[in-house]
């Protein structure tokens, strides 16, 4: 935080300043921010081009809570600064808030700087108020922000998502669960950094210029991206609201500060916002390891159960060095990628994996494994890294009840997988229980070793744990604090410790290519493993991926929910088009890739062009739309960047007419191409696309 020299000592300067002026003003030659002396956002300006975000609203809310009554809701407007502006900053000092007409003893201080194009907004508060927590803030907000009509939102959710009219995917995804949201006053599309937020910002980008909205928060804290949608005078649901929230959990006699909160208008593409929080994060925290070159490598892993939870065999060892070998083979999947190989069957039993006797144990599953690794693929061994069952030995014995989250009224956080086969008793009345350990304790921390081990001593290539690399939206450990309950915001962060804490184990023990991958991406925890497998990923128009691919084009992710024979082309073209790992997983991991013929025929095609040209598309890096020219906009584009050449993948996935482009890097020269379906490319760089066309065009220097 800018020194603001001690708390109170700043308060007392900013609230003994003359509030005289009608306004308050910062600039350089790249932003301006005007504040009214109501502490109104009067000017959020892009002096590039003109234009100005804000529309004059308050700047802040706060909610705290007191034995009576939750989220007692206290608003910018409401309460009169005293305001300091030394060209430098703008300090807003509230030596008390105004609730309901009531002043009340919380003290806030926040305050505003310029760094180039980016604004800083700080925050401090003192919590005066007896037997009380303020538990959130949030700041800095732009309230009926004046978005242009190209501008679209980029969320981080999963990867990346696209919403192109930002007020229509406000309301038709905010509040969606009737009852529980005061829907009446606005909608709100739920967002948060440490669950499905994958870096802790998104971006309101046009084609020449956006705003940038991030959290540097290097102590890596959840952090809420607030997208609302407020109603007008109307009741139409039109004024669209963005900030940030954070959770001070601060109470009566404390203070707490934050200096994280970023708004930056910018002059560029998406890209520019992009660069300004990898620049952070790679400045601060980032310490990624480069994975094995297998992993690398890869292009596609069978995602295969063997036993399932209601006990049925979809598959025995000896499927692993025939049927799962061929099928393999057949469309150069490099790994299978190994669910239920224990006796209880997936998703049951953890953390025991009960050498699964009928098939010759341990011993008999590595032999399988080492049978299926002469073909030269891999294995891959599943665990999950945090959920314990409550029918286990770990469980009942006290040790993982002992360990486990526990609820804001301690009670334990149960979670229920309601896996059926054929008919309908077991999901309905016979699930598996399950409650969540806490990576943060020792005990835990050695039974995912002692898996890590077992995986090694079996012959496994990579250990993978389930759920590691995330937060849940709603299942986070709580504990209590002077009667209240209270929440590890820091989720995202402990979890990320504990790959940091398996990466080093992994490091001292194994050697350089054994793998290491968990679930969910999110970049704290993505830093520590070779690979992450995806969750809720979106195909279509909403996938953004590139977000993610080119902030942190080191991290080797997947992608998910191809699981039957249809829309096969496109979907398989998106995963080469954003240079993602092949995740197949045949009917929810039940069958195989030889049952699907369409996707086998089509998947052994384009890994054909992923290892033709391995040398950008696996281990190139990649750029998006940088670095090359695509003359037609309207065909997707991506640049693939290896020592020697450049790969540039093109497809048309959404127009049944035929598109035409040419393709051109700078400083290289077309050398060839490879091509599928409807896609001709002649020796100049020009490139014809039916729907569904596939071409890779590769240069050289």
């Amino acid at each position: 935080m800018r020194k603001l020299f001690l708390f109170l000592t700043a308060l007392s300067l900013a609230c003994c300043l003359s509030a005289s002026a009608k306004t308050f003003t910062l600039q350089n030659d790249k932003v301006k921010v005007v504040v009214g002396k109501g502490g109104e956002l009067i000017e959020l300006r892009n002096l590039a081009t003109g234009h100005n975000y804000a529309s004059g609203g308050y700047l802040w809310r706060i909610y705290y809570d007191t034995r009576d009554e939750q989220e007692i809701e206290i608003v910018g407007g409401d309460t009169k600064p005293q305001i300091e502006c030394d060209g430098k900053s703008i300090v807003l000092g509230y030596d008390k808030l105004v609730v309901r007409g009531n002043k009340v003893d919380i003290k806030l201080l926040l305050t505003i700087s310029l760094e180039g194009e980016n604004i800083r907004f700080a925050s401090a508060v003192e919590n005066g108020i007896d037997d009380s927590v303020v538990r959130e803030l949030q700041y800095p907000l732009v309230r009926n922000i004046d978005l242009p009509a190209d501008h679209k939102l980029i969320l981080s959710q999963n990867g990346g998502r696209l919403l192109e009219n930002v007020r229509k995917a406000i309301m038709d995804k905010g509040n969606k669960i009737p009852y529980r949201t005061p829907a009446q006053i606005f909608r709100q599309y739920d967002c948060r950094y440490g669950a499905s937020a994958s870096m802790n910002c998104y971006i309101l980008a046009g084609e020449k210029q956006g705003l940038y909205v991030g959290s540097h928060d290097a102590l890596i804290q959840d952090t809420w991206h607030g997208l609302r949608l407020y109603a007008d005078k109307d009741r139409n649901f039109t004024e669209l609201e963005f900030g940030m929230f954070k959770y001070p959990q601060c109470f009566a006699g404390e203070k707490w500060q934050n200096d994280s909160n970023i708004l930056s208008p910018y002059s560029g593409t998406w890209h520019k916002a992009a660069d300004k929080y990898g620049k952070w994060a790679r400045e601060t925290w980032w310490d990624h390891h480069e994975a094995p070159q297998w992993v690398r490598e890869m292009k596609s892993w069978q995602r295969v159960i063997f036993k399932h939870q209601y006990g049925n065999y979809l598959f025995k060892y000896s499927d692993l060095y025939g049927r799962m070998q061929r099928v393999g083979e057949s469309v150069s999947a490099d790994a299978v990628f190994a669910f239920g190989w224990w006796k209880e069957g997936m998703d049951r039993g953890n953390p025991a994996y009960t050498p699964d006797d009928t098939q010759g144990g341990d011993e008999g599953w590595r032999k399988a494994i080492a049978k299926f690794k002469k073909s030269g693929q891999k294995l891959i061994m599943y665990y999950n890294g945090q959920l314990i069952d409550t029918e286990s030995e770990f469980y009942k014995s006290g040790e993982g009840k002992r360990i486990s989250y526990k609820g804001p009224s301690g009670t334990e956080i149960a979670d229920q997988y309601r896996f059926s086969g054929l008919g309908s008793w077991l999901a309905e009345y016979q699930a598996v229980t399950f409650v969540m350990a806490d990576t943060r304790h020792q005990v835990w921390r050695d039974k995912l070793i002692e898996m890590a081990d077992r995986a090694h001593r079996n012959g496994a290539n990579a250990v993978f744990y389930d759920q590691l690399g995330f937060g849940f939206q709603q299942k986070i450990p709580w504990s209590n604090k002077l009667g209240y309950a209270l929440p590890n915001n820091r989720l995202i962060y402990d979890k990320g410790q504990t790959l940091k804490y398996l990466r080093s184990y992994l490091e001292s023990k194994y050697e350089p290519d054994f793998g290491f991958g968990t679930e969910q991406l999110a970049d704290y925890t993505a830093q520590w493993v070779d690979f992450v497998h995806i969750t809720g990923i979106r195909h279509g128009k909403e996938n953004f991926s590139e977000l993610f691919r080119y902030t942190f084009p080191e991290v080797i992710f997947t992608d998910r929910n191809i699981r039957d024979d249809t829309d096969i082309e496109r979907r398989v073209n998106m995963t080469l088009l954003k240079g993602l790992l092949n995740d197949i997983e045949i009917y929810r991991c039940r069958s195989l890739i030889d049952e699907c013929p369409n996707y086998q025929a089509y998947l052994a095609k384009v890994n054909a062009i992923r290892n033709k040209y391995i040398d950008c598309l696996q281990l190139g890096t990649f750029r998006d739309v940088l670095g090359f020219e695509n003359s037609n906009k309207e065909v997707q584009a991506k640049g693939f960047f290896g020592e020697k050449r450049v790969a540039v993948v093109v497809t048309n996935e959404f127009d049944k007419a035929t598109l035409s482009t040419n393709i051109s890097v700078p400083g290289y020269r077309y050398a060839e191409s490879s091509t599928i379906g409807d896609a001709k490319v002649d020796g100049t760089g020009n490139v014809a696309l039916g729907q569904y066309g596939l071409a890779v065009l590769v240069f050289e220097k």
